[in-house]
């Protein structure tokens, strides 16, 4: 890099998605090497982001939420757009996107001529019944002028379904914060949970996490270890998910006794995100559909053993001996995985051979991948 860059990231809400945890992570990551980085989001709730950032940070005032998601969107790149039509706000060599909001905020930018060229990450795809936000999504991507995907699966995708060629730059994890060394007893008082094993899902109550499916596992795992609860972290999303959750609740309500043993904890605070890894026997992972699944490493960290879907991008960077394979479409396949994870002995090697994985992976080293890329970007713009 033949000098420090000054980087506008952009990303689609202050709430602590796995996308918005990427973009303040590689924000925080590329300022320890020496560029100048500000990270920017709409701050629907006027309180910033989940934390306080490690580096530059700007939350761009909102106009008032539409009860209609498609207006939302809308307004939220109209809201991203007015910030930056100061020119003092578009005073970057690079404008990086991580998502539909943001990447079309700075298609605007391009097609007004009032930036050059854009980056956008493409962490995964999704498939919307709405039309328009289906037209918003392709234009954010079909926009830029470089792009990144943080796993294989999704550079493939990219290349076979719209010839764009991409630069895998992975995740990574904070094995400084994330560690078995976390005491989480008070946490765990806190939380009043009740004595036997705990399994977690993090991410909330949506059908992309595949939270009925781990459900009706759970259930299962019940009638051999009846002790066992399940708690169910995170789910701040601005997509709605209402009518998922209103299947999972009605469900719920058919469990009888296990009910109780389900614990909905909704957004957790940031500073206790390492003690809810830490007060957890496994985290169970069961999604139909990831970017790369952050939270896995998060939890190979915290040494604790994880159960994962047995599909691409985790079938990229992890094996059978460093999680317990299951498959996502069929609840018994879960569960048996679920009951494997609680064996001593393959509990032993889990928590080994996670920790190993969890220290291949260095926001440093996601964050160094970008710099050649960025190069590509900044020159025309500036030759």
């Amino acid at each position: 890099m033949s000098r420090s860059l000054r980087i506008a990231m952009l990303s689609h809400s202050t709430n602590p998605r796995g996308g918005v945890v990427h973009a303040m992570q590689l924000s925080e990551a590329l300022t320890a090497l020496g560029h100048e980085v500000v990270l920017h989001a709409p701050d629907a709730k006027g309180v910033g982001f989940f934390r306080r950032p490690a580096c530059g940070a700007v939350c761009i005032p909102v106009e008032p939420t539409p009860s209609d998601m498609t207006a939302m969107v809308e307004q939220r790149i109209d809201d991203y757009v007015r910030h930056f039509e100061n020119p003092a706000a578009r005073e970057f060599d690079i404008f990086h996107a991580h998502d539909g909001i943001s990447g079309n905020a700075v298609a605007t930018l391009k097609e007004r001529g009032l930036i050059s060229a854009f980056a956008r990450t493409v962490h995964h795809i999704d498939q919307f019944s709405d039309l328009r936000l289906m037209e918003l999504q392709d234009r954010s991507i079909d926009g830029a002028d470089l792009f990144f995907t943080v796993s294989a699966l999704w550079q493939r995708t990219l290349k076979e379904k719209r010839g764009i060629a991409s630069t895998i730059v992975g995740n990574g994890v904070d094995t400084n914060r994330f560690s078995p060394a976390t005491n989480a007893a008070d946490f765990k008082r806190k939380l009043a949970l009740p004595e036997g094993p705990v399994f977690l899902a993090v991410g909330g109550i949506e059908a992309r996490k595949n939270t009925l499916g781990m459900l009706e596992a759970f259930r299962q795992v019940r009638a051999i270890r009846p002790n066992a609860q399940f708690v169910i972290a995170g789910g701040a999303s601005l997509l709605d998910h209402r009518g998922y959750q209103g299947e999972f609740r009605s469900t719920l309500a058919l469990l009888g006794d296990h009910a109780a043993a389900v614990h909905i904890l909704g957004t957790i605070a940031d500073e206790d995100m390492p003690a809810l890894y830490r007060l957890a026997d496994t985290l169970v992972f069961a999604s139909v559909k990831e970017g790369f699944g952050l939270v896995v490493l998060e939890a190979m960290a915290s040494g604790i053993p994880t159960v994962v879907s047995s599909i691409a991008p985790f079938t990229e960077y992890l094996s059978a001996d460093d999680t317990v394979w299951c498959d996502p479409t069929h609840p018994s396949s879960i569960a048996e995985a679920m009951a494997i994870s609680l064996m001593p002995p393959v509990r032993d090697r889990l928590i080994s051979r996670g920790l190993a994985i969890a220290a291949l992976h260095s926001w440093q080293r996601t964050a160094a991948a970008h710099l050649s890329a960025y190069e590509t970007l900044k020159e025309p713009a500036h030759a």
